[in-house]
């Protein structure tokens, strides 16, 4: 009798594939998590050009080795050069990467599109969905810069901690083609992600794009609806609930437009979530838990204006997730507090007495639960 061996089998250790890294990258946004990125790359030897709108930034920065506005206090590698200039910026470089805020990407991906040398992959290190047209970051830049491949580097990383050196993970996605498949140490994910790679800093691979933008984007409107209920008083048990029902969000919405649920549990996904959900340092929830104990949102952040990209998020977010008839009950009761005028406490009274559902989506089950009318 033949004996069959169910044991799966093992994955074999072989010599890592040698990927060559970009010699001189441009970052594209001179604030902290522009500026924490040239760190990085600087270390891992890489000629990094580092762009601004401020000539005055740019001037400090050159002059004291350390950004003052962003990330004062921590001394910039030698490497680096500020300037204000995207001609200068971008020229000769290998890989880009984008760190402006979402709403201003199509404005700033136009304005690089004269000075970019054809076929330089660019990464966006920025997270959202484009407000109206509903359209992930990354389709937005291929619009502006076509012949360029677009990715994307996402995970959870606090600015300040990476520039320290603590030791951080993230994940480089780009799609793959079929040449990158047969010989993955050219592809521009496995390049970008060695010429990041230092002592500190572990890049991973993927080349799932959408469910990797698709995390960065929702997390940070998950990450306001935690800080509204510790805000508001609630502890750990209430951010568990958000946290992991928010991450049930992200893999329907990354599912709906052909990413991969898998992802949304990596790095990009749960790991960038738990991050920002857990912790002030994050502004999303900062305002979300200055909100949720009653500071009106003009008085937030010391009522200084503060750009927070949840709050641009929750209506694209919610726009594009109506358009796919995708359920996301958290985000659309942090879109209704943010945009709508809806009440903190009671949004999320209603958001808990909706009906009871099965967890996993095999078990069709949808229960009143008697507090209220159906949602």
């Amino acid at each position: 009798m033949t004996h069959i061996d169910h044991t799966p089998p093992v994955r074999r250790a072989e010599p890592p594939t040698r990927a060559e890294p970009y010699s001189r990258i441009t970052i594209i946004g001179m604030g902290g998590w522009g500026t924490a990125l040239a760190t990085v790359a600087a270390r891992a030897g890489r000629d990094v050009r580092l762009w601004g709108r401020r000539p005055a930034l740019a001037k400090l920065i050159a002059e004291r080795g350390e950004n003052p506005d962003h990330l004062a206090g921590i001394a910039l590698p030698p490497g680096i050069t500020p300037t204000a200039s995207l001609a200068e910026a971008l020229e000769g470089t290998e890989a880009v990467l984008m760190v402006t805020p979402s709403h201003t990407l199509r404005d700033m991906a136009r304005a690089m599109r004269p000075h970019l040398p054809a076929g330089v992959p660019v990464a966006l290190c920025c997270k959202g969905i484009e407000r109206g047209t509903g359209y992930l970051l990354s389709h937005v830049v291929e619009e502006e810069l076509p012949g360029h491949p677009v990715g994307a580097l996402s995970g959870p990383t606090f600015a300040r901690e990476t520039a320290l050196g603590h030791p951080t993970a993230a994940t480089v996605a780009f799609p793959f083609t079929h040449i990158d498949r047969m010989e993955p140490a050219t592809a521009p994910a496995a390049r970008l992600a060695t010429t990041m790679h230092t002592e500190a800093f572990r890049p991973y691979v993927s080349d799932d794009l959408v469910g990797v933008e698709v995390g960065g984007a929702v997390k940070n409107v998950i990450a306001i609806a935690c800080g509204m209920m510790t805000g508001a008083g609630f502890a750990e048990n209430t951010r568990a609930a958000l946290i992991t029902r928010g991450m049930d969000e992200m893999k329907f919405l990354a599912e709906a437009l052909g990413g991969r649920r898998e992802t949304v549990t990596g790095l990009a996904g749960a790991g960038d979530l738990t991050l920002t959900c857990s912790s002030t340092t994050s502004r999303n929830m900062k305002l979300g838990t200055e909100l949720g104990r009653g500071t009106p949102r003009a008085d937030c952040f010391g009522g200084l204006p503060t750009v927070v990209e949840g709050e641009v998020n929750a209506v694209s977010v919610v726009d594009l997730a109506r358009r796919l008839r995708v359920s996301m009950p958290i985000c659309e009761s942090v879109h209704a507090i943010l945009h709508e005028g809806a009440p903190l406490a009671e949004t999320f009274q209603v958001l808990w007495a909706r009906p009871i559902e099965g967890e996993p989506r095999a078990l069709d089950l949808y229960l009143h639960t008697g507090q209220g009318e159906p949602a």
